[in-house]
Order: C-alpha cells, then sequence, then structure tokens
C-alpha cells in the first residue's frame, strides 16, 4: 500500500504511439496515461514533480519490451487510487488475456457474478474502464462495444486499433507467457 503523504514522481516514456505519462507513488505505479488522452493525470493532487524511483525504471523496461512485442518481464507493482466499484472493473481489466478482447457487457456479466449476483450495467462498467488510470498495464485498449467496434478508448481509437493490431501479430507469431494474471493493490 502506497503512503499518502509520499510524494508523486512522474516521468515520461517515449512510446511508438507518442509521450505516456508515467506516475509513481513509493514503490507503486499509480498512473499511466497517452500525453493528451482524456482524464490525464486524474487523481495527481498536491504537488508532484518529475524525477526517478525504481518502480518508474520497471515501468519503462515493461513498457519498452511491450512495444517491442518482446516476453514482458514481471509486472512493476501497481497501486490505482478510485472507488471500489472501479477498483472490482480494473482488476477485471487485468485478467483479460493478452492478445485478446472482451465487450463492456461481458465485464458487467463477470462483475455481476463476482458481486455475488448484484447486477452491473455496461454502461457503468463502461465508466469505469474510461477512468482506469493504468492504460496498458490494466488493458483497457482490450474492451470492445456489443458489435465488437472501437469504441471508448481514453487515448483514442487510433491507439486502440494500434494496440490491438501489436498484440495479434504477436500471439500469432508465439503464444506469449508473458500474460500474467495482475493483482491490483488495493
Amino acid at each position: 500500500m502506497t503512503d499518502r503523504r509520499e510524494p508523486v514522481v512522474t516521468a515520461v516514456y517515449f512510446s511508438p504511439l507518442g509521450e505516456v505519462l508515467l506516475a509513481a507513488q513509493g514503490e507503486a505505479l499509480i498512473g499511466c496515461w497517452f500525453v493528451g488522452q482524456r482524464y490525464e493525470g486524474r487523481g495527481l493532487t498536491g504537488e508532484y514533480g518529475r524525477g526517478s524511483l525504481p518502480v518508474l525504471d520497471e515501468a519503462a523496461l515493461w513498457l519498452d519490451a511491450y512495444f517491442a512485442g518482446k516476453p514482458l518481464p514481471g509486472c512493476p507493482r501497481l497501486a490505482p487510487k478510485g472507488t471500489a466499484f472501479q477498483l472490482a472493473v480494473w482488476q477485471l481489466l487485468a485478467e483479460i488475456p493478452y492478445g485478446e478482447t472482451t465487450t463492456y457487457s461481458r465485464l458487467a456479466q463477470l462483475l455481476s457474478q463476482r458481486r455475488g449476483g448484484r447486477p452491473s450495467s455496461a454502461r457503468a462498467v463502461g465508466g469505469a474502464v474510461s477512468r482506469n488510470p493504468l492504460s496498458l498495464f490494466l488493458p483497457c485498449h482490450r474492451v470492445l462495444g456489443a458489435n465488437g467496434s472501437l469504441t471508448g478508448y481514453a487515448g483514442g481509437t487510433e491507439r486502440k486499433a494500434a494496440l490491438l493490431r501489436l498484440e495479434k501479430k504477436r500471439a500469432s507469431e508465439s503464444s506469449p507467457a508473458e500474460h500474467e494474471f495482475r493483482r491490483i493493490i488495493q
């Protein structure tokens, strides 16, 4: 768990799809957004500044491997900040296998099952997905509309399409063992 008194440190990662803002607090990554995307920096309050932390270096190495289509190293420790509902949805994102996709309605069904049958709407799930503070690490780009359309990616549908193409190409070349179940820290 991150100590809320620890400063938030940010760094910029230069990806093939544009600059990515990384944010960390203590030993955990709390943010990863394409610069300029909707909700960029959401949740970063108080004072924060550019710098270096080991978890930011781990995140950069993970992103290097991801964009190069190489086996992924261990995922850095993740500590997204959100409501209990958002955290439950983001946990489902972490479980979508590399190179595969799902829909907002399927996530709503899974969430309902995990919550003991309490219904969840695809619209509410979509709202939580769109506010995912850890793009790429919690792969919201793998979520499609009910008809398979590339809807609702805060980083833009062009990036969503490029990320899916990258993963499909890599998944077809080999069976990547790099997908791991990532337990988000609550």
